[in-house]
């Protein structure tokens, strides 16, 4: 076994002039670390409450009908509610309530079930979209004739997994130019595509997206009429028409008038979606694991071999009272200049893991996906956009592309004892 001496380590390090510390602080101001959950299902919602509005008295099902006086447990009852037909359920859907999707192994991190993209190609390679023009494709359909059915012209697929909304309220809080600032820094052969977007609840202002495979949301209200559309077939304001089924229309199966999340007194943006965003604004990032030698050794030769150029280590988010998402939404204190470790540069990146499922406005390569946030990942035993490894180290060996460097060394530069280090040091965070 060749072992990389330490002299020949600080000589690689420096050669792969790397930018490694990525954080963005307010010059006069103390940051402070935000509030990380254990993610630890048996213990009570104050582990997950990060002090934004009131926590509320313990509540099995919200009756609470005022949306401004609801509590953090308020909300997250109505993350976890079960949605039916009459409430505007489908007609096509992947789930029935935020919380399935979001749930292991507390509520507003992850799960096992991905979602399903289709598409095709021309006779020139170039990305067709299918019928009706959405990539998504439903698994369920509140009756036979909605379901949706892929067709053999439709030769590309690809599986997208849930990605964590744990900490997504501090995401929403870091300012766009922190973001260019970081990307900026990186090589220019690992650089990444910031995506700019609009912002639903305030068009057409824009901000540069952070949420999503594709980063095509910058604002948590603008995710949450998503998801509600896309998820659970729920229109909303901000979205206010059903999704077609394959070009078909889905109104000979809706019997509910759109949009089913109505406006309501204070928030025209619909009390659902409101409440959805709420609760994730009030959520705590997720906590690290145990940390020892190994793991500390860990980081630092992730740093080395390149993979904090995407998985950015630390941000600080904007300060209290700062005016974002187009003018919608104010910092507060309990998000504002909080440090915070997602291991993410919210950028695209193309590392070759990708069917190239695109039509995506704004980005430039269809193969490119969000970089995924490292954060809370030793709760997950599938890895990847796909959710298509189960392993730290296949995970490492299918990173191609813009992660070719990374990988590289990770495989010629680290003796096996180094490699299990840095394998430690991901399954701590």
């Amino acid at each position: 076994m060749k072992v990389l001496k330490i002299s020949a380590l600080l000589l690689f390090a420096a050669a792969l002039v790397l930018p490694f510390g990525f954080t963005r602080s307010v010059e006069g101001q103390a940051a402070t670390n935000a509030l990380a959950t254990q993610m630890d299902a048996r213990l009570e919602d104050t582990d997950l409450f990060n002090n934004l509005g009131p926590l509320g008295a313990p509540v099995d099902e919200c009756d609470n009908p005022a949306v401004a006086g609801r509590s953090f447990r308020d909300n997250k009852a109505i993350f976890e509610e079960r949605e039916d037909v009459d409430e505007g359920l489908g007609p096509i859907y992947n789930d029935i309530a935020c919380s399935n999707c979001h749930q292991a192994p507390v509520t507003g991190h992850i799960s096992q079930i991905n979602e399903m993209r289709a598409g095709g190609t021309d006779g020139f390679g170039n990305f067709v979209a299918p019928p009706g023009g959405q990539t998504l494709i439903q698994d369920r359909g509140i009756a036979p004739g909605a379901q949706e059915h892929l067709n053999t012209g439709l030769n590309l697929h690809e599986f997208r997994s849930t990605r964590t909304v744990l900490g997504d309220g501090f995401v929403e809080a870091i300012a766009n130019q922190t973001l260019i600032d970081n990307v900026n820094a990186q090589p220019s052969a690992q650089r990444g595509q910031l995506r700019t977007v609009t912002v639903l609840e305030a068009a057409p202002n824009t901000r540069i997206g952070r949420f999503g495979h594709k980063s095509q949301h910058a604002s948590l209200l603008s995710f949450s009429a998503d998801a509600y559309l896309n998820e659970m077939g729920i229109t909303s304001v901000l979205l206010p028409n059903e999704n077609n089924i394959l070009g078909q229309p889905a109104a000979p199966f809706d019997g509910v008038p759109d949009p089913e999340d109505p406006a309501v007194p204070g928030f025209p943006n619909g009390a659902d979606v409101q409440s959805f965003t709420n609760f994730m604004r009030a959520l705590r990032v997720p906590g690290r694991g145990p940390i020892n030698a190994d793991v500390n050794a860990g980081q630092n030769l992730f740093n080395a071999i390149g993979c904090a150029v995407c998985h950015t280590s630390q941000f600080t988010t904007s300060p209290a009272g700062t005016i974002i998402n187009g003018g919608a939404f104010i910092v507060p204190v309990e998000l504002g200049n909080k440090i915070i470790r997602p291991f993410s540069d919210f950028a695209l990146h193309n590392i070759g893991t990708s069917a190239g499922i695109g039509a995506e406005p704004g980005v430039n390569d269809r193969f490119a996906t969000t970089t995924i946030a490292l954060w809370g990942v030793r709760t997950k035993n599938r890895f990847m956009m796909q959710g298509n490894t189960s392993t730290i180290f296949d995970t490492i060996q299918v990173h191609a592309g813009q992660a070719s460097t990374a990988r590289n060394n990770f495989n010629n530069a680290l003796n096996n004892t180094q490699k299990n280090q840095l394998i430690a040091f991901v399954l701590s965070l």
